[in-house]
């Protein structure tokens, strides 16, 4: 694309335990509106995240970014209560969004060039809320509120890369202009399996938000 825009990716890490299942973490509450083929419009409901503000390529930022956000879900926090910390349990995806700002409450679009600082960011489990989730031990680690939200998302499988995210953003809006749908909001690169699992059998999605019909 010659015009800036944002470029996100979504990593899932379904457990820390190799006992557990691949794919036991929780995902974001959502309602499917529509699928054809791989193609799919979902409406999202409200999350919150817990995110950090990091440098340095999207590789580097992201296990940067990792470890102080796992820390608070781990116990890195205060409880509201003030009585020791509370564990939080481990959701999907984890969303890393590229910037050349510090983003807020919602990323900030840039262009291509040079690196930026990265956004990454855990979603909070449905049951927690703004008042109850723990305080971050970590003065990096900012909790916010994202709006509800309507997807277009294109599935995949296999590895990934920047060509291939390139590619199926392309492809997804295409589709979306194709079909009429206005897009309101900039790509996100999904992966919702950890490293461990076969590249064959590997999840990976494109999503972003439009316009309600």
């Amino acid at each position: 694309m010659s015009s800036p825009y944002l470029f996100a990716i979504a990593v899932s890490i379904a457990t820390l335990s190799v006992a557990a299942p691949a794919r036991a973490a929780e995902e974001p509450a959502h309602t499917l509106v529509m699928r054809d083929g791989a193609i799919e419009i979902r409406d999202y409901a409200p999350q919150i995240t817990a995110s950090v503000e990091v440098d340095g390529s999207m590789a580097r930022a992201g296990n940067s970014g990792f470890r102080p956000l796992a820390n608070y879900i781990f116990g890195g926090n205060t409880a509201r209560n003030g009585a020791g910390s509370d564990e939080i349990a481990m959701t999907t995806p984890v969303t890393q969004t590229r910037s050349q700002e510090i983003a807020m409450t919602s990323p900030v679009t840039q262009s291509m060039q040079g690196e930026g600082a990265w956004r990454v960011a855990f979603i909070m489990p449905e049951q927690w809320g703004m008042d109850t989730l723990p305080i971050p031990d970590d003065p990096r680690v900012q909790i916010s509120e994202i709006p509800a939200r309507r997807m277009a998302v294109i599935r995949f499988s296999g590895g990934a890369s920047d060509a291939r995210f390139e590619t199926k953003f392309e492809e997804l809006v295409a589709y979306l202009d194709a079909e009429g749908y206005a897009q309101t909001g900039d790509p996100v690169y999904a992966r919702y399996d950890p490293p461990w699992i076969p590249t064959p059998f590997r999840r990976n999605e494109v999503m972003v938000e439009i316009a309600p019909s």
